[in-house]
């Protein structure tokens, strides 16, 4: 596994959930972290769980669903003027459930498909050129094992699309140092996932590292376990 040290990784959604834990993990392994969050004050928690490890933390934010919001983000890291050497788009939202499966609107379907495809879209396309220039990246793309539940259409669709484009984008990194995969975190008690949920969010940990830590001739467009029992823990501690 590689080292981490001192690379930037941007964690989308990470002011709480799965991308906190994300971002508490890779700090722990000496790298700097730019939180995202929908306003300055959701990234404080965070921010504050971090001065416990000697790394750099930012805070962005922005509505992820919203476009102009989405430039601004984009802009606000750029202006941080450091690398953006790991793209980790974990936040994405749930559609409502719905009964009545055809009963999905519009608006289900578009928030769901801007979010959480959309969004990774824009935010790839603004950071993997400067990582391939650079001649190191890795991007992890929350994905779903959701099936056989039209009652969540919209959500399952959209993380069947993310599936498809990172596959798609995987095909045009191959002979570069970056690699892009995708992470299916199992179901987790998260506010997405609820209070039911197999396991408890901290227990995203340490597979969720795994798509990261990987060489540059490593995987690339391949699906990762999050809840992966053949993991040794010891291998993810800081060195």
């Amino acid at each position: 596994m590689i080292q981490v040290k001192n690379r930037n990784a941007l964690i989308t959604g990470s002011s709480r959930g799965i991308g906190q834990q994300v971002a508490l993990g890779l700090a722990n392994l000496g790298c700097n972290i730019i939180i995202h969050g929908r306003s300055p004050e959701s990234c404080s928690k965070t921010l504050k769980m971090l001065e416990k490890f000697k790394v750099n933390a930012h805070c962005v934010y922005g509505e992820l669903s919203d476009e102009s919001q989405l430039d601004d983000l984009i802009e606000q890291v750029k202006d941080l003027k450091i690398s953006v050497d790991i793209l980790y788009n974990n936040a994405a939202i749930m559609s409502p459930y719905r009964h009545d499966f055809w009963s999905h609107s519009f608006e289900d379907w578009m928030t769901s498909f801007k979010v959480n495809v959309y969004a990774m879209y824009k935010l790839s396309s603004a950071f993997i050129p400067i990582m391939i220039e650079n001649g190191f990246g890795r991007v992890v793309n929350l994905t779903s094992g959701i099936e056989d539940q039209p009652e969540l259409a919209p959500y399952g669709a959209s993380k069947w699309a993310v599936n498809k484009l990172t596959d798609d984008i995987a095909v045009k990194l191959e002979n570069t140092g970056v690699r892009i995969n995708r992470l299916d975190p199992s179901w987790l008690r998260t506010d997405l996932g609820g209070s039911s949920a197999d396991y408890a969010v901290e227990e995203v940990l340490p597979g969720a590292l795994a798509p990261v830590l990987i060489e540059n001739e490593g995987p690339n467009g391949q699906l990762f376990l999050a809840i992966d029992h053949n993991l040794n823990s010891e291998d993810f501690k800081k060195s």
